[in-house]
């Protein structure tokens, strides 16, 4: 039995089916004038082709952010099928050209050319992303900026000279995690700093006894809850991705005024000019050097104020506008052709 819809604002006009249903980025994005049309399940029963079909009539719009990199490509090449016999419009944004999640860029890569070609309208995040899609898809994007996730807690202060990094899930960011605390230690002593490694629960240092009884070191377990203030605390914050194209991350950062040190690959440098590159992409490899230099460069550097909260207000008020516009025009061509 299909799970019951949850529209949860009747008075609006377009009703949406957003891929994941709920998400601090789709939340952000979704016009007040839209209607978010539930279940809030994971994986979204939208992405099933029979529910599509039972429940087409609920919706005007369905758009996908991510949630559907664990289906075999053929299951979304039917699902992009069965959506053009309904007649419901896709809109498509690209958040990953490259996503971390798998070993490989080929399932990704599958999954993205289906749903390209079936999108009515694709969003991404910067000129860089567009680019890339318009070459290797055929297709033209909308870019929009990345809206503010997070808000700067008065009461949390910043050290100077402290550096972070989370490694997340271990092998998502070299294949050598060690070497990457290493690297990075080595910047932020250099630079008069220490750093703080931020690990998962239950997850262990890299390195061993050795890289764990390090000068200037220490480690603490990342509270999702406080992430945004935890990231507040540093003076700069490196980001260990080996491939991906944006990050919240970053965002956060740049929310709550700490300075990203960012690698090379994807489009991170497009995000947030002001960054401090390092190398690490799947082509090249992992620079250590690099990532030394870029951390003392970026201590060298003041810690950027607080994203200001208005330009952000009238950022996020520009992105839903556009949102708007979209959804109006893909329903009015969708009533036409009906």
């Amino acid at each position: 039995m299909f799970p019951a819809l949850l529209p949860s604002a009747p008075q609006a006009r377009v009703r949406v089916a957003t891929v994941p249903h709920r998400d601090v980025y789709v939340d952000a994005v979704l016009p007040e004038t839209a209607v978010p049309v539930g279940p809030d399940h994971d994986p979204s029963p939208w992405l099933d082709p029979a529910y599509l079909t039972a429940w087409a009539d609920r919706v005007d719009v369905v758009h996908v952010h991510a949630g559907y990199g664990h289906l075999p490509e053929d299951e979304v090449v039917s699902w992009t099928e069965a959506l053009r016999r309904t007649g419901v419009p896709l809109v498509v944004t690209v958040h990953q050209l490259r996503d971390p999640a798998q070993p490989t860029r080929h399932r990704h890569d599958a999954h993205l050319a289906a749903l390209l070609a079936t999108a009515e309208v694709v969003f991404t995040l910067t000129p860089g992303a567009a680019d890339e899609i318009a070459d290797r898809f055929g297709r033209t994007a909308i870019v929009v900026a990345h809206p503010s996730v997070a808000a700067a807690d008065p009461d949390t202060g910043a050290e100077r000279g402290l550096v972070g990094l989370a490694l997340g899930t271990p092998g998502t960011a070299v294949p050598d995690p060690a070497a990457l605390v290493r690297a990075a230690l080595s910047g932020a002593v250099s630079g008069g700093g220490r750093l703080r490694v931020f690990l998962e629960p239950g997850q262990e240092l890299p390195g061993g006894r050795e890289l764990a009884g390090a000068e200037g070191l220490e480690v603490v377990t990342r509270d999702r809850a406080r992430w945004a203030q935890q990231l507040q605390e540093l003076h700069a914050a490196v980001l260990p991705e080996r491939c991906g194209t944006h990050s919240r991350d970053l965002e956060v950062c740049r929310d709550v005024g700490t300075r990203v040190v960012a690698p090379s690959c994807g489009w991170f440098a497009d995000q947030w000019s002001d960054v401090v590159v390092y190398g690490n992409d799947e082509e090249r490899g992992f620079d250590p050097v690099s990532l030394n230099a870029a951390v003392g460069a970026a201590l060298t550097r003041p810690m950027p104020r607080p994203a200001d909260r208005a330009w952000r207000a009238e950022q996020r008020a520009a992105v839903r506008a556009v949102h708007v516009q979209v959804y109006e025009q893909v329903l009015a061509d969708r009533t036409v052709g009906v």
